[in-house]
């Protein structure tokens, strides 16, 4: 051993604050205190967290699982030093997952990783991620802090998270009756949610715009600001329009990474397709900005983007009317979007009218 080298190192030397963790978990314990709901009351600090399902008053359930990160939309965060939203896409991403399946969700958990633990950036994003359980009725009932020196570059983070929900037995969507002539209602998205950022950034690199100049589709706030808006948490409203209609809704389809063209198929038979009618959407101006700024032709748009419309209801053509007034009720209304269809061709999502970007 060198004369200038420690006699005794310490994981601190190693770059891994165990103080630092121990800090970061104390200040986030009032946030993870506020999410408690029936069955889930512990604090966190254990090995594991607990919930108690029979508490919840189900009958006969079926255990839903989901899990997802937030992407490079990360990169907006951290090179923005905006970092109290995209806990609430962590969330959402899973929870809206989740409610597609007709599933309540119960309790979430987060994996949280980076290269220097600073507690004051890990408490924003758990800040958010406190709100979005908030917003779509679960429990934070633990997660991980990952202090990975050598990993990560300084400042970088990733995130991950982990939901689980309960359905009754009879009431899994979709159901099995989807069928042609049936009603497709659309839900408005808050923006660009959380997919497709990496062609966000290289439009905003191509635009030669700084994070924090005043945003073009919305100038009240900077671009950085607007790009971060978090993604819409459709829980509470579709469980309530859920419980309105009985047996009314017969799919929902959380539009994500792939659009349109990816996501509705999942909720359809074979043989059946969905005929959209993009006029009948009004995309948030961000999507206009998006196009424009990157020459990003409507069919890349629709592959790519939500293109403002978050999430898909199917209900039957007698029923519409009765869903639609549900969901208004419930402070979603719908836009309708147009019908299921016999499948023509290879393509089984096809397009009349243009989306007005």
């Amino acid at each position: 051993m060198s004369k200038t080298q420690k006699n005794s190192l310490t994981y601190a030397d190693a770059g891994v604050d165990i103080d630092a963790g121990n800090a970061m978990v104390d200040a986030i314990k009032p946030l993870v205190r506020a999410t408690r709901r029936v069955g889930a009351d512990a604090e966190i600090g254990g090995f594991g967290g607990l919930f108690d399902l029979k508490a919840c008053g189900f009958k006969d359930p079926v255990l839903v699982a989901a899990n997802d990160g937030v992407g490079t939309k990360l990169k907006v965060a951290i090179e923005t030093g905006i970092h109290d939203t995209v806990g609430i896409d962590l969330v959402a991403m899973s929870v809206n997952d989740l409610v597609v399946q007709g599933a309540e969700p119960l309790f979430f958990l987060d994996y949280f990783a980076t290269g220097k633990l600073a507690p004051g950036q890990g408490v924003a994003i758990v800040k958010g991620i406190a709100e979005g359980c908030k917003d779509a009725g679960c429990a934070l009932i633990g997660g991980e802090t990952a202090e990975m020196p050598g990993m990560y570059a300084d400042g970088d983070y990733d995130l991950a998270g982990f939901a689980v929900g309960a359905v009754e037995r009879d009431a899994i969507l979709p159901r099995g009756s989807v069928s042609e002539g049936d009603v497709i209602l659309g839900l408005a998205s808050s923006g660009v949610h959380s997919n497709g950022y990496s062609l966000v950034r290289k439009i905003v690199s191509l635009s030669g715009l700084a994070w924090d100049a005043p945003a073009p589709f919305a100038t009240s706030k900077t671009l950085g600001e607007a790009l971060l808006t978090p993604t819409r948490i459709y829980v509470k409203p579709l469980l309530q329009a859920l419980k309105a209609t009985g047996s009314a809704i017969k799919a929902l389809a959380h539009i994500t990474g792939g659009g349109f063209p990816d996501n509705i198929p999942r909720v359809l038979p074979e043989g059946i397709g969905a005929s959209i009618d993009l006029a009948a959407i009004t995309p948030p101006p961000v999507f206009g900005w998006l196009s424009r700024a990157g020459g990003v032709e409507e069919r890349e748009m629709l592959r790519t983007f939500n293109c403002g419309v978050g999430m898909i209801v199917v209900t039957a053509a007698d029923d519409a009317e009765a869903v639609e007034k549900a969901l208004a009720e419930a402070g979603l209304p719908p836009m309708r979007l147009g019908t299921v269809v016999r499948q023509e061709g290879a393509e089984r999502v096809t397009y009349r009218g243009r989306l007005a970007l």
